[in-house]
């Protein structure tokens, strides 16, 4: 109901713009057309890759594999799938939801996005020539630390 709502107030908002100026109103249509079709192979990249995931791993094996019944090693599992997945958020964050319909539990899907963001190992060579290896190690360490603490949580308040 609230989506309608929005819908509602976003589309009231257009017509008084296109009543008090058309040409500014079909101006800014047209740059945010402009920038739908820039974000547009990213959108098709997001639904190819989370169609591909749901259809190469069935319901069952992600219920068993990052499911509120696979404890701590669902934890650690998707915690490490997340330090070593190079992705950005506006894909990750649509594929968690996706995991989360399918059966993956809060405290694995917060443990993946949280290393997802915050744990580097893709970047490490990269890191490593700016801020040095004792940095970078310790960095990952404690982000990823702190993304277990994150997701356990996240079991707490979501139980």
């Amino acid at each position: 109901m609230f989506t309608y709502i929005l819908y509602a107030l976003a589309i009231a908002g257009l017509a008084i713009s296109f009543f008090k100026d058309r040409k500014k109103t079909k101006a800014a249509l047209m740059k945010a057309w402009k920038a739908f079709e820039n974000i547009l192979p990213q959108l098709l990249t997001i639904f190819l890759v989370i169609g591909f995931l749901l259809a190469v791993f069935p319901q069952e094996t992600i219920q068993a594999l990052l499911g509120s019944n696979s404890g701590f090693l669902g934890i650690l599992a998707a915690a490490v799938i997340g330090s070593v997945t190079l992705m950005p958020g506006f894909v990750a964050f649509p594929l968690a939801a996706a995991l989360l319909k399918s059966g993956a539990g809060y405290m694995q899907l917060a443990a993946f996005v949280s290393t997802l963001m915050m744990v580097g190992v893709i970047t490490i060579p990269i890191e490593r020539k700016t801020f040095g290896l004792r940095a970078t190690l310790t960095r990952n360490g404690a982000a990823f630390v702190f993304s277990i603490l994150v997701a356990v949580v996240m079991g707490v308040v979501m139980a």
